[in-house]
This record gives C-alpha cells, sequence and structure tokens, in this order.
C-alpha cells in the first residue's frame, strides 16, 4: 500500500468527525421539533440525546439535571465534550489541516469555513428561533463537503478510507437513534400511546432524513415494524444499517491485506439480514443493536490495526 498509515488514518477520522457533527445537528433539530409536535401533557426530555451519543457519565460530571440549556450546551459546543458540534468539527479541520496536500484545496477551504462558522455563531443554537437555521446550515455545509470530495478528489486509497470512515460513523449512529429513541421515545401511556406511536417514529425516521424515502418505499402508516426493517435492513437506503456496512465493504475492497476484515464484516451483513429485527420485543432489539454496535467496534478495531 503506497499510502502512509498515518495519512491513512488521519483521512479516515476526518471523515468520521465530519459525519459526527452532522449527525449530532440533525439529531438536535429533530428533537426540538419533537418537542413541538407532542401534547403538552407529554414530557419528553433531552436526556434521551444524552444517551444516544453514550456520553451519560461526562454529562453528569459537569451538569445537574439535563435541561434542555445544559443538553445543547454539552453537545453543541462543549469542548470538553470531545463528541460535541465543535470539539468534533475542530478535530475534522486539524485533521484536514495535516493533510491538506492529499485532499483537494477547495474541500480544506469548506471545512475551515464551516468550522469558523459553527463556532462564531455559536449563540444561535440556545436561541429556539435561531437554532434550526444554525444547525441546518452546519448539515448544509457538511454534505457540500461530502459531494465535493466525491466530485474532485482523486479516488484512490486515501479516498477508500474516506468512504470507510463515514460510513462506519454512520452506521454507528443509525444504530444508536434505533435503540435510544425506541426505547425511551415516550413514558408509558397505555391508553394515548398509539396516538403518538406515529410522530415517535416519524421522529426516528427524521432523525436520519430518511422520511420521505420511507414514504416511497412504505406507503402505509408509520409503523414500529416498518421503520425498523427500512433503517436496519433497506439496501437502497444511504443511512440504513446494511448500506453502510455495504459501503465499508465497497472500500475495503480495493484495499490490500483486506480478508480477515472483509470475512468478518461479511459474517456481520449476514447476521443483519437473517434477522427480524422488526419482530423484536424491546428488550431483545436492544440485545440485537448491542451485537451490531460490537461488530462495528471490532470492524474499526480490525482496519486500525491492519492499517494505520
Amino acid at each position: 500500500m503506497s499510502m502512509l498509515s498515518r495519512v491513512a488514518s488521519t483521512i479516515y477520522w476526518m471523515a468520521r468527525y465530519l459525519e459526527r457533527a452532522e449527525n449530532t445537528a440533525r439529531l438536535i433539530n429533530v428533537n426540538s421539533h419533537l418537542l413541538l409536535d407532542l401534547p403538552r401533557s407529554v414530557v419528553l426530555g433531552w436526556e434521551p440525546i444524552v444517551d444516544i451519543l453514550s456520553n451519560r457519565e461526562l454529562f453528569y460530571a459537569l451538569h445537574e439535571q439535563a435541561s434542555e440549556h445544559a443538553v445543547v450546551s454539552f453537545i453543541v459546543t462543549d469542548k470538553a465534550n470531545p463528541s460535541s458540534i465543535i470539539s468534533s468539527l475542530s478535530a475534522a479541520r486539524e485533521n484536514a489541516r495535516t493533510i491538506r496536500e492529499i485532499i483537494p484545496r477547495e474541500a480544506w477551504e469548506q471545512i475551515n469555513t464551516l468550522y469558523l462558522f459553527a463556532t462564531e455563531n455559536q449563540h444561535d443554537a440556545f436561541s429556539r428561533r435561531q437554532r434550526y437555521n444554525y444547525l441546518n446550515r452546519i448539515i448544509l455545509a457538511n454534505q457540500t463537503i461530502t459531494g465535493m470530495l466525491a466530485g474532485t478528489m482523486t479516488h484512490d486509497d486515501g479516498y477508500e478510507f474516506l468512504c470507510i470512515g463515514r460510513n462506519i460513523e454512520r452506521a454507528d449512529m443509525t444504530t444508536r437513534i434505533i435503540d435510544v429513541r425506541s426505547a425511551s421515545l415516550l413514558p408509558d401511556m397505555e391508553h394515548e400511546q398509539s396516538a403518538f406511536d406515529n410522530i415517535q417514529w416519524m421522529s426516528v425516521l427524521k432523525s436520519l432524513t430518511a422520511y420521505q424515502m420511507y414514504r416511497r418505499e412504505v406507503r402505509l402508516r408509520i409503523n414500529r415494524r416498518d421503520v425498523l426493517k427500512f433503517l436496519l435492513q433497506e439496501e437502497h437506503f444511504p443511512r440504513s444499517l446494511i448500506h453502510a456496512l455495504k459501503g465499508v465493504g465497497r472500500g475495503l475492497e480495493r484495499l490490500p491485506r483486506n480478508q480477515d476484515i472483509t470475512k468478518a464484516l461479511q459474517g456481520a451483513n449476514r447476521q443483519l439480514m437473517s434477522a427480524k429485527p422488526e419482530a423484536l420485543k424491546q428488550d431483545k432489539l436492544h440485545e440485537f443493536i448491542d451485537l451490531m454496535q460490537i461488530e462495528l467496534d471490532n470492524l474499526h478495531d480490525s482496519i486500525s490495526h491492519t492499517y494505520f
């Protein structure tokens, strides 16, 4: 392999950090909207967002309670949180800076501009009126960078690591959103539950910008069963778990020394496609998602061990 392992690792992590910032921005926007859609009698907290990002301990070390302001601060602007949007963009920018000769100059400039925009306007995240536009700008800028890299970067080993990093991060976030959102969407309200099922599963789809594509594919009323099947096993939807795993596989195909990782990945794919997640009760679904998360961790470790 002609590429230095340090460079490969830097490109891989740059892609992961950019994807993480974008996904986190989507998540907060959807939670803000969900609060507006639910009746006042239903208390939907901000704590699930902390859980989705696996930062509960760190959050409570810094904050007493999961108020909207505390969670938005922790997840958008807090540099003490390595997964916050500002931390992710800062890390992406630092990685991009060290490989400026590898990626197109325009992509580096876009990443730098995005970081500066996010830091200079971070106060907008705390205003309900400004928050949507602020986070949407971050999402759109990320999509611009993704398109620019696809259209202007040489599709060599470096580009494969970029795609692998993005897809592993995307798969990770998709499983987290499904796991936490399906478990803690709403408190138990037997008589009212069915009325809100539609709203809550719509929020899961919207967290992954999947609502419109889901409606194209599934014309029935939104329900848990179909949403799970779509987000985990729909091979043609770019943010489904199976699509992300196959994207990792395509990147690995073009790299040397890929036999062991590819074999493990094929095992994970088979496990995912043979499962019937839509039929699983909540505790079994949680176990299944846990299993997929372990597979993703192992995949990351194998890639690091083999190439970095």
